[in-house]
């Protein structure tokens, strides 16, 4: 999911980054018009892997070695590469809270030299806050996106008709937690919401970040001092716990991302806050609830919008020797016409979007999209990485701080948030834990007298 960022060790980078070894080929070899990518294992990767040989190698003549990783382990790998900056990789998969750190410590290239040379791909196109996002403290660009997400709230449209309750058009959290009171059992089984209680830093703190922003809290003021005890940091804990206590999914201090969407396929739930990239699942023709989901935008309280920012990002190694042959691989990935490869090859409803506006006026993408298109479009557009709450802050980042130490300190605090969820602790109890590892956190960069 900056206009500060910390120079930081290798080392601190491999911990709070990385994960365990992994499996896939290696990096390394290959001529002048051969380079080596680095990429996560997703989808929409694996997709992009399958297509290369017989259209840009076709093309271009330049051949690719993929190195294909699990999400842990390839970013322990990327951790590793670039912080040595070996240059066994030309181009890596990177997301919008590693580019800025990666950028501050110069282990990726700049790209607007690349973009102003190549006027056919089209920064203009490129949704404005995932350019924002994927630029460093000096304003320059280092990363561009393959696709990109926010998040809003899905519904069972049908359920709420048959109960007489129509989905505000810009909901507030109160309102959802009213609706979640009035539909929760409207089926056998049924919750009236999924939320994400899983400890993680990209699991439960991701969509509670988001709550506490509009809700109006902070991690951290600008100055650098801890607020997780503060009001509205306290206020949307609590709420977000005495929601899914009171109305939300069975087991929910361990339901992540997977177990949220299942449960709304699978009639177990009415309603979902979370990722817009969902909805391609809940859409899907082999999905139970095909057609019946509305989307509304994520719910607010104290700000105009709360939805978060996250992209699977395309950057070059500064080691790199072949930067010229690297960024035609990116322009191709990152290009309309490999939308169009895709939908033409592959169907529309495969296609990695979320990054440009073209996507969102092409007819043949709409047609396949055209239940949620249009919201996540809303989402992603109304998503301000600099600006996400309601005070200044000492680093950019919606569901998540853009610093190095945030996925230990989110993690750590996320368990104890989760225990409250479990009915173990009470929510002050987690957050004065929560508040001590903030402010440790912060004494370092207060220490520094600059983030």
């Amino acid at each position: 999911m900056r206009p500060s960022r910390a120079l930081v060790t290798a080392t601190t980078l491999a911990l709070v980054l990385g994960g365990c070894s992994g499996w896939g080929g290696g990096g390394g070899g290959g001529g002048p018009d051969t380079i080596n990518v680095l990429m996560v294992n997703n989808p929409q990767m694996v997709d992009l892997q399958r297509l290369t040989a017989a259209n840009f190698t076709k093309d271009t003549g330049i051949s690719v070695n993929f190195t294909v990783l699990p999400e842990n382990d390839v970013r322990d790998k990327i951790s590793q590469e670039f912080s040595s900056q070996a240059g066994q990789y030309d181009v890596a998969t990177l997301s919008n809270f590693e580019i800025p750190i990666y950028a501050a410590s110069r282990w990726v290239a700049p790209l607007d030299d690349f973009v102003a040379a190549d006027p056919a791909f089209d920064q203009a196109d490129i949704l404005g806050p995932m350019t924002a996002s994927l630029s460093g403290a000096d304003g320059r660009l280092y990363g561009e996106p393959f696709y990109g997400e926010s998040s809003f709230l899905m519904y069972r449209a049908d359920v709420l008709a048959a109960a007489g309750i129509e989905m505000p058009a810009k909901p507030t959290w109160p309102q959802v937690a009213d609706i979640a009171a009035k539909v929760d059992g409207a089926e056998p089984g049924m919750a009236g919401v999924c939320l994400r209680g899983q400890p993680g830093w990209g699991q439960l703190i991701a969509p509670l970040t988001s709550v506490v922003n509009t809700f109006g809290g902070t991690w951290f003021t600008k100055d650098w001092q801890a607020q997780v005890t503060g009001e509205g940091f306290r206020k949307a804990t609590q709420f977000y716990v005495d929601l899914v206590r009171a109305h939300g999914e069975s087991g929910a201090a361990q339901a992540g991302f997977t177990e949220c969407l299942n449960d709304l396929q699978q009639g177990n739930a009415a309603m979902w806050y979370d990722a817009t990239s969902a909805a391609g699942s809940l859409e899907a023709d082999d999905s139970p609830v095909k057609g019946k989901i509305g989307y509304a935008p994520a719910p607010v309280v104290e700000t105009a919008s709360s939805g978060w920012l996250y992209a699977w990002s395309w950057s070059i190694e500064q080691a790199s020797t072949k930067k010229d042959n690297a960024w035609k691989f990116i322009s191709w990935a990152s290009g309309k016409q490999y939308e169009e490869l895709v939908g033409s090859q592959l169907g529309w409803s495969r296609v990695p979007a979320g990054k440009r506006a073209s996507t969102y006026t092409n007819p043949d993408y709409l047609r396949a999209a055209a239940a949620f298109a249009q919201p996540t479009l809303e989402a992603i557009q109304a998503a301000d990485p600099n600006d996400p709450g309601v005070q200044p802050r000492p680093a950019s980042g919606i569901q998540f701080i853009d610093i190095p130490e945030f996925p230990d300190l989110g993690t750590q605090v996320s368990q104890e948030i989760s225990s409250a969820i479990a009915g173990r602790i009470t929510v002050d109890a987690a957050l004065e834990r929560g508040q001590q590892l903030a402010d440790d956190v912060a004494e370092r960069y207060r220490s520094r007298g600059s983030p």
